[in-house]
């Protein structure tokens, strides 16, 4: 039986949301390949978490427990991945395009000699046809490339296994499925001494300023309210309809917004029930951010601007006057 493989994060036993986020994406993937969909977890103490992962469609995970796995080092993880695809030689594997995703998938292909497309925002099967070749239900993956200016359609048929990376928050989350339970096969991590290149001396975590993954109303600021005053406004009609601000990057590389509040192809991706974007233009980076939110508002007084592309609702009008009102008749 085929396999799609999903990479498990986790951080004291706390699974990554990106994670579930891929199972729920390997399951359909596995649908459409008659395939089933595994898992592969590193770290110390996880056997009673991952049994959980069942309830996201996940049928068998692959862990690898190791006191010295407790934290994340490139080589130790890498090495123990590759081996854990070469006994159960899945057809695809997934990975976060986190800071550990993104370390580890390239030294996992490099050791495997396959296929690797990072920073997917899609994926789907289906044919694919070189010279006289025919490749069914291969693995189509799509991200953005030319500085997000083109959507671009990458294949590795030939690889075994496929392997790409996907931005957290692309993938849509499915309701949890209360009753199902992955069965946990305990693997041999095969490190010695001599792979552990790097020591871990102290762990040191920041949380988020804001978490616009879970954020379900969302006001964005772009480059047309950099003005003191613009972003007075956004935070008011943010904190008036109990929403997050966010910015696009002008703002954060302006230094007026750190980093967590940036949505975009270089910021966080989210799927927000109400996303009202304020003096945003609507660059392809800054849409493969937000274009998966279920309702978008967008105020801009360019009415040629490509954000009222994808808006649900567009008022042509300067913020300064637009927002106002909408705090009043919202009060109202």
């Amino acid at each position: 039986m085929k396999q799609v493989m999903v990479f498990v994060e986790q951080i004291d036993g706390r699974i990554a949301d990106v994670s579930s986020e891929l199972i729920c994406e390997a399951r359909r993937l596995a649908r459409e390949l008659d395939a089933t969909v595994t898992a592969v977890a590193l770290g110390s103490k996880l056997a009673g978490v991952l049994p959980a992962l069942g309830n996201y469609g996940c049928k068998t995970v692959y862990c690898v427990e190791d006191e010295r796995l407790s934290h994340f080092t490139s080589h130790p993880y890498a090495k123990s991945v590759v081996g854990v695809i070469r006994r159960h030689a899945p057809a695809i594997v997934l990975f976060g395009a986190t800071i550990i995703g993104r370390d580890m998938a390239p030294r996992i292909a490099s050791a495997l000699k396959c296929g690797l497309t990072a920073d997917c925002t899609e994926l789907r099967s289906g044919e694919h046809k070189s010279l006289k070749q025919v490749y069914p239900k291969t693995l189509l993956q799509v991200r953005p490339a030319f500085g997000g200016n083109i959507m671009a359609t990458i294949v590795s048929p030939e690889s075994v296994p496929s392997m790409a990376t996907v931005r957290p928050g692309v993938m849509k989350l499915d309701p949890p499925e209360a009753g199902l339970s992955a069965e946990v096969v305990m693997e041999e991590s095969g490190l010695t001494p001599d792979d552990f290149l790097t020591e871990v001396v102290e762990v040191v975590r920041r949380e988020k300023s804001v978490n616009l993954g879970a954020a379900q109303i969302i006001v964005a600021a772009g480059a047309g309210a950099v003005a003191p005053a613009s972003i007075a406004l956004v935070r008011k009609l943010a904190q008036t309809i109990g929403g997050v601000v966010a910015v696009s990057r002008p703002l954060v590389d302006a230094g007026l917004f750190p980093h967590d509040h940036q949505v975009g192809q270089t910021g966080a991706t989210v799927r927000a029930n109400l996303y009202i974007a304020c003096g945003i233009s609507g660059q392809i980076q800054h849409r493969a951010g937000m274009a998966g939110s279920k309702r978008i508002v967008a105020i801009n007084s360019d009415p040629d601007a490509p954000i009222f592309r994808i808006a649900h609702y567009g008022i042509v009008g300067d913020l300064n006057e637009v927002i106002p009102k909408m705090i009043d008749a919202y009060k109202n």
